[in-house]
């Protein structure tokens, strides 16, 4: 049964290659700003800014983790859906 969901998810993704949904936006734009904190943080950490480089290295682990989730909620949205 497991088996036969994941085929079809699989199929589902090749299927709906090029069609993107709002939500898909929303998670691409919060993993980009979870890598450009990310980025931050690590310039100012090779520059000694301490205080900037905790700051920017929370933000991007906060922006990080709930992408992660938003993407697992939807990922387990989208196999529930599947008949």
């Amino acid at each position: 049964m497991l088996r036969h969901r994941v085929g079809a998810f699989i199929q589902g993704m090749a299927s709906n290659r090029g069609t993107h949904s709002c939500s898909y936006k929303e998670e691409s734009n919060m993993l980009r700003w979870a890598l450009i904190f990310f980025l931050v943080a690590l310039v100012a950490a090779v520059f000694g800014f301490t205080g900037i480089a905790a700051a920017a290295a929370g933000i991007a682990k906060v922006l990080f983790f709930f992408f992660v989730v938003l993407f697992l909620l939807t990922l387990l949205g989208h196999v529930a859906r599947r008949p």
